[in-house]
């Protein structure tokens, strides 16, 4: 395999390449792992609870003031039926048999009307409580919208600073790449794509990509080649890039 060959001040250039593709790498993670992308996963799954909440509650106070409504009525027909009888008795001149079955008919009316009465008292406090449960509901939904929507701006805000990260970055990779010979650039980004860092500085014996000390023999190869040979890591497979500071 042939060497790949650059200027020394190209490969020391490398670095400022690899600071900018660590940066972009940072910022691709973050926007991966933004507390905030579970805390609205969770928002959501709280809201959906809360809406089905209000919907079974406000069903529950549907079903009642429809109840209300048809005891309501049919406390109206017994009482139309009342007056009815009463204005029937008022008038007199009833043949007896006649005057006993109003009689009978307005107890039994009237002891309808009782029972009709406590079942409307009743489906009055029922729904006084499923008002309540309603409005307890609103306001429960009304905080999930509201935990959602902060935890939306917090992580639109993140990711507007990361879009402006990002952009600055890419820009000043755009311009940075021309500088590097075709061979160089393609190794660097062949060992980014597979190891997450293209290039590291090689300082004190230690590959600055994968933090490891370099042996002894790979240290003598390294300062065997010549200044514009490109060296990797036998570790990391990143480009080293040799300086004053690199121990040789």
């Amino acid at each position: 395999m042939n060497t790949v060959k650059a200027d020394p001040a190209v490969q020391r250039a490398l670095l400022d390449l690899a600071e900018i593709d660590a940066e972009l790498s940072r910022a691709t993670h973050r926007r991966r792992t933004l507390p905030e992308l579970a805390e609205i996963a969770a928002a959501e799954t709280a809201l959906q609870a809360r809406t089905d909440d209000q919907v079974s509650v406000r069903t529950a106070l549907d079903d009642l003031d429809r109840e209300v409504k048809r005891q309501e009525k049919e406390i109206d027909a017994v009482r139309a039926r009342e007056d009815r009888d009463r204005s029937l008795l008022a008038k007199g001149g009833l043949p007896s048999k006649q005057l006993s079955e109003l009689e009978h008919e307005l107890e039994t009316l009237q002891r309808r009307q009782n029972a009709l009465e406590d079942d409307l008292l009743e489906l009055m406090e029922q729904r006084e409580a499923a008002e309540a449960n309603t409005q307890h509901a609103t306001v429960a939904l009304e905080k999930a919208q509201e935990a959602l929507a902060d935890a939306q701006r917090r992580r639109d805000a993140v990711f507007a600073d990361l879009e402006s990260i990002e952009a600055k970055r890419a820009a000043e990779r755009a311009a940075l790449t021309p500088k590097f010979p075709e061979p160089l650039l393609a190794l660097y980004d062949r060992v980014r794509q597979h190891r997450g860092i293209g290039a590291g500085l090689l300082k004190h014996r230690r590959c600055g990509a994968c933090q490891l000390e370099i042996d002894r023999s790979a240290m003598a190869r390294i300062s065997a080649a010549a200044a514009d040979d490109v060296v990797t890591c036998d570790e990391c497979g990143a480009i080293l890039v040799r300086t004053a500071e690199s121990g040789l």
